[in-house]
This record gives C-alpha cells, sequence and structure tokens, in this order.
C-alpha cells in the first residue's frame, strides 16, 4: 500500500508505563517487545532499580515502554522508598500502561499498582505473564474472572513475555491507544539511556546472578570510566558494598568470583554495544549507601 494511500491506518507513537509488582516479567517483556536487551534480568525480586525508556518500533507505530521498578509494600530503607516513587512517577503523562501480573497470582502488591494506574486515569491492558508456566491452564479463565471484577481494563492479553507468546496482539491493542503520530525516536535507537549507564547495568546484573539472597540487595555499580580507544571499549566499574566484611564475599577465593562476574558482564556489553570491551572491575566500601539519599543520587538513582 502506497504512503498516499488514503485508507492506510494513521502511524502511532506514544508513551506506555509498564508497572507490577517485583518479579513478574516486566524487564523480560520490555525486551522482547524491544527486540534488544535495553532492561537486565534476573530471578531475583527488585532487580530492576531504575525507570527506563524501551524504544519498540513496527510497521504500524511506536512504543515507548516506561520499565519501572516493581512496586512493593515493604519501604525499609531509603533506595526502596525512591523506587516507589520512580515506578509510581512513571505514570505521569503516558498515553497507556500496561499492568504485568503472574498466571494465577494475585496479591496485595498488584493491588498497589493497579490502584496507582486507576488514580492516573489512563487507559490499561491488562497482561497476564508467565501462562506457560501454569500447569493447569482451565484455572486461568476463574483466574482472570475474578481479577477483572470490579477493575477496568482496555483489554487482557495471556503471554509468555520469555516465550515471546501473545505479543503481536498486545502491541496492536497498545498501538490503538497511541495518538496518531509521527515516530518519536528513530528506527534503530533501542533506548534513552547511555551506553554508559548500561554498563554498569549489566555488571549489576551479575551480581544478581552470581551472589547469595541478599548481598545483591547490598551492592551497587558505578561507571568510573568509559572510553572509546579505537574499535574497543574501555570500562573502568566500581561494585559498592556496605560493609567490609561484604567485600571478600563478592571478590571470592583469589578473586574467581569477581573474575567470573567481569567475564559474564563483559560478553553482555560487547553483544550489546558490537564491539570489544576491556573491563575492569573493584570493589570498593561506602557505609550504608542504600539508605542515604545522597549517595543514591551520586550513583544514579532517581524518583
Amino acid at each position: 500500500m502506497s504512503p498516499s494511500d488514503s485508507t492506510q491506518a494513521p502511524f502511532r507513537a506514544g508513551t506506555v508505563a509498564v508497572l507490577g509488582r517485583p518479579n513478574v516479567g516486566k524487564s523480560t517483556l520490555v525486551n522482547a517487545l524491544v527486540g534488544a536487551k535495553v532492561s537486565i534480568v534476573s530471578p531475583r525480586p527488585q532487580t530492576t532499580r531504575h525507570r527506563l525508556l524501551g524504544i519498540a518500533s513496527f510497521d504500524a507505530g511506536q512504543l515507548l515502554l516506561v520499565d519501572t521498578p516493581g512496586i512493593h509494600r515493604e519501604q525499609k530503607r531509603a533506595m526502596n522508598r525512591m523506587m516507589n516513587r520512580a515506578a509510581r512517577g512513571a505514570v505521569e503523562g503516558v498515553d497507556a500502561a500496561a499492568l504485568v501480573i503472574e498466571a494465577g497470582r494475585w496479591t496485595e502488591e498488584d493491588g498497589l499498582a493497579y490502584s496507582a494506574l486507576n488514580a492516573a486515569g489512563v487507559p490499561v491492558a491488562l497482561v497476564v505473564n508467565k501462562v506457560d508456566k501454569m500447569a493447569d491452564k482451565t484455572e486461568l479463565l476463574p483466574f482472570i474472572a475474578e481479577v477483572t471484577r470490579e477493575r477496568v481494563f482496555a483489554s487482557v492479553h495471556l503471554v509468555s513475555a520469555l516465550k515471546s507468546k501473545g505479543l503481536d496482539v498486545l502491541v496492536k491493542d497498545l498501538l490503538q491507544l497511541m495518538p496518531a503520530s509521527a515516530p518519536i525516536y528513530g528506527e534503530d535507537e533501542i533506548t534513552d539511556r547511555s551506553e554508559r549507564f548500561l554498563a554498569g547495568e549489566l555488571v549489576r546484573e551479575q551480581l544478581m546472578l552470581r551472589l547469595g539472597e541478599e548481598l545483591p540487595y547490598s551492592t551497587t555499580v558505578e561507571i568510573e570510566r568509559f572510553e572509546e580507544d579505537g574499535e574497543m571499549l574501555r570500562i573502568a566499574a566500581i561494585v559498592w558494598v556496605e560493609r567490609e566484611g561484604q567485600k571478600p564475599i563478592v571478590i571470592g577465593k583469589g578473586g574467581e568470583r569477581m573474575k567470573a562476574i567481569s567475564t559474564g558482564a563483559r560478553i553482555g556489553m560487547e553483544k550489546l554495544f558490537g564491539r570489544k570491551v576491556f573491563l575492569e572491575t573493584w570493589c570498593r566500601v561506602r557505609e550504608g549507601w542504600s539508605d542515604d539519599e545522597a549517595a543514591l543520587r551520586r550513583f544514579g538513582y532517581s524518583d
């Protein structure tokens, strides 16, 4: 069909806030729609700490997906409070939202996320994720009936973000909620974040994957140097912990764990940036950084 054909549907572009409680697959969904890894993922809740824009471009339109930290009830530290504010603030000025929940499970925190979206007054698509993991699929219909009772959704979608199942209809319905508009970003752009930011996130992803239950939440990453050297990127990263006793756990016996963290992060960077990376990492202590708003802002956290 030619661009001048009057029957051609208008190109649509707009912003979609992606909200939900921790660990329901919001970042996996954003990555699947963008077609590239812009948000880090791990099996641990609260892996996402920053609000991040994923740019998903299609023939019919463009979705600017605002990936958010999971809305959670406990707000013990300044970082948790900042993450909750970042998630709730993501609904301001958006054209629509996607509430991501886990198939077969609705919790109080899901309710908090819905309330935030309902208060914003934007159309909300309900995205029931991880349907592939639900053993008895006959339970899906009564589950959806219960979730949608007395709650208003523009559409309901059963998806597996990990396996990219059910996403085509989701994209179509989300685009229908967007205004007619020229593309907001270039076709090849995938995020509004810098490569420097993404490098730090890829190091932090390895910390989430390779450390024990609690320690990843006491770590953050600062990129001290990010330089182009011909075809190579030279990157220096500092892993910050909260107590001196945490350093040897991150470093590991003979430096083996830190080496594995660095190798995993470097491989991820080379895949994302499309060039060779020379990565150096150190571990340092900043007492109580996660409960210190000044330290959080220094490390790039924002609400």
